[in-house]
């Protein structure tokens, strides 16, 4: 059975529509494959992940792209990588018209990862 932070998550993303859903699910299981152990919840209006109380990344659904959020450092650690989309302060944005980088959001998870446990 579900816990009601996992039916939160479950919420978030039924509102949106099925491209965006979609999109939404992708970046989920990849997060949730990479850190099974991490906790789930909504945080900031976004789908959010904690490790150890610590926040490991944050994301969200937009009309015109995912955001992403690797919170604290690795936008830094992997400013190369997301120069190739448009960014904002801690925030990179993955355009719906465009594959999701998910080979890219596993490496930002794991670093943020090795991060968290020092």
């Amino acid at each position: 059975m579900k816990d009601k932070k996992e039916l939160l998550v479950d919420g978030y993303i039924a509102s949106y529509d099925e491209k965006i859903r979609q999109r939404l699910q992708a970046i989920r299981a990849v997060i949730r494959e990479t850190t099974p152990e991490a906790v789930e919840q909504i945080s900031y209006g976004l789908i959010g992940y904690k490790l150890r109380g610590k926040p490991l990344v944050y994301f969200g659904g937009f009309a015109n792209h995912i955001g992403f959020y690797a919170t604290p450092n690795g936008h830094e650690a992997f400013k190369k990588e997301f120069a190739l989309y448009k960014q904002g302060k801690g925030s990179v944005q993955f355009p719906h018209e465009q594959p999701l980088p998910l080979e890219l959001v596993k490496r930002v998870v794991e670093y943020r990862v090795k991060e968290i446990a020092g």
